[in-house]
C-alpha cells in the first residue's frame, strides 16, 4: 500500500479523531493524554500553531493511518531535547510506515538543532522498541507502573533516548 506523509493541518481534527478511535487503548498509554477526545486534539492543534509540536500524518486514500509528533519546549530546561510520539494503525504495521515517519521526524529534529531525542512506550511494544533501536535509540529508563489503563491495570513505561549529532 502506498501512503503520503504530510504536515498535520488544522482541518485534520475529525480525521485524527477517527484514526485514534480505531486504536487499541493500550497503544495510547504512552501519549500522556487520551487522543480520542476532541479537547486533546484541539490542544495539540494549538501547540502545533504555537511551534511547540511538529506533527506529521500519513494518509492512504484520504484516511489517516498514522501520526507522528516531535514535541519540544524551547523555553524549558530541556529545550535541547525533543520527544517523539508515533502511532500506526494496526493493519498498517510492519510495512515501513513507522520507519518513514520516524526518519522524517529525525530530519525535523536536525533542522531544530536538537541534541537529544526521547520516546516512551510500554515494554510489550516489541516492534516499536525494535524500530527505535534500529535508528540508534537505547533504553534509558523503565518506570514501573507508570501508566494506568481505563481498566485500572498499571503498565511499565520505557524511555528510549538517542543523542543526536546535530545538537
Amino acid at each position: 500500500m502506498s501512503h503520503t506523509i504530510r504536515r498535520f493541518r488544522p482541518t485534520d481534527d475529525d480525521a485524527v479523531l477517527a484514526f485514534t478511535a480505531t486504536l487499541p487503548e493500550h497503544d495510547l498509554l504512552f501519549s500522556g493524554r487520551d487522543l480520542r477526545h476532541p479537547r486533546v486534539i484541539e490542544a495539540w492543534q494549538q501547540a502545533v500553531g504555537e511551534g511547540w509540536i511538529d506533527s506529521l500524518v500519513a494518509e492512504d486514500d484520504g484516511r489517516i493511518v498514522a501520526t507522528a509528533a516531535l514535541i519540544r519546549d524551547p523555553l524549558g530546561w530541556s529545550g535541547h531535547v525533543g520527544e517523539i510520539r508515533l502511532l500506526v494503525a494496526p493493519d498498517r504495521r510492519g510495512q515501513g510506515l513507522g520507519s518513514d515517519l520516524l526518519q522524517a521526524l529525525l530530519a525535523i529534529a536536525h533542522a531544530h538543532g536538537l541534541a537529544k531525542l526521547t520516546a516512551t512506550m510500554t515494554p510489550d511494544a516489541a516492534a516499536s522498541v525494535a524500530l527505535f533501536e534500529r535508528l540508534g535509540f537505547t533504553q534509558e529508563a523503565r518506570l514501573a507502573g507508570h501508566v494506568r489503563a481505563s481498566d485500572g491495570v498499571a503498565h511499565d513505561l520505557l524511555m528510549l533516548a538517542r543523542a543526536t549529532p546535530f545538537g
